[in-house]
């Protein structure tokens, strides 16, 4: 179990900006996500977890979720990396289908893989995903990451090589 502070249930300064914002769908063109103006609470999470697995033993513990795509699927900070803050955490993406994976390495290359016009969903469903910059979040992405510009492409391969057995992981975990 990796140890929490009290402040990890408080969004960060670049997911409350977002929250702020409306990603743009425009009718399957844009973004399909919605940022939440708060992490869904410990409770809310284990539920949930417990629903997606249908195991009824897993804890949510380790995720901070943060958004939704349309179908209900599911963006969160998941707490891999002990003894890093939250913005250090990789971006994880459950989908209402049984779809999972890793988005990006850590909140900054998730504000690039979005500046991209790339969705969690999208990141974690598809291989042929191109790039739609966004205005928008490229602005937000230039105001809060601390990492380089890459394409989302190059961000989410370095991702999954990073955490190459994320989905297995999680799925071991469902009944």
């Amino acid at each position: 179990m990796i140890e929490t502070t009290g402040d990890d249930r408080r969004l960060p300064p670049a997911l409350a900006d977002l929250a702020a914002m409306e990603c743009a769908y425009d009718e399957g063109r844009g973004i399909d996500f919605e940022p939440y103006a708060a992490f869904d609470s410990a409770e809310e999470t284990t539920e949930w977890l417990r629903s997606w697995t249908g195991n009824p033993a897993v804890d949510g513990g380790a995720y901070r979720v943060f958004g939704q795509d349309g179908t209900g699927g599911l963006a969160a900070l998941q707490l891999l990396r002990p003894g890093r803050p939250l913005v250090e955490q990789p971006v994880v993406f459950m989908g209402s289908e049984g779809a999972c994976g890793v988005v990006a390495g850590n909140l900054s290359d998730f504000l690039w893989v979005l500046a991209d016009g790339i969705g969690p969903m999208e990141a974690v469903e598809y291989d042929d995903r191109s790039s739609r910059p966004d205005a928008a979040l490229t602005s937000l992405a230039e105001q809060h990451a601390t990492t380089p510009r890459r394409p989302a492409h190059e961000i989410i391969a370095a991702a999954r090589a990073e955490f190459p057995a994320y989905a297995e992981e999680v799925g071991a975990l469902c009944r």
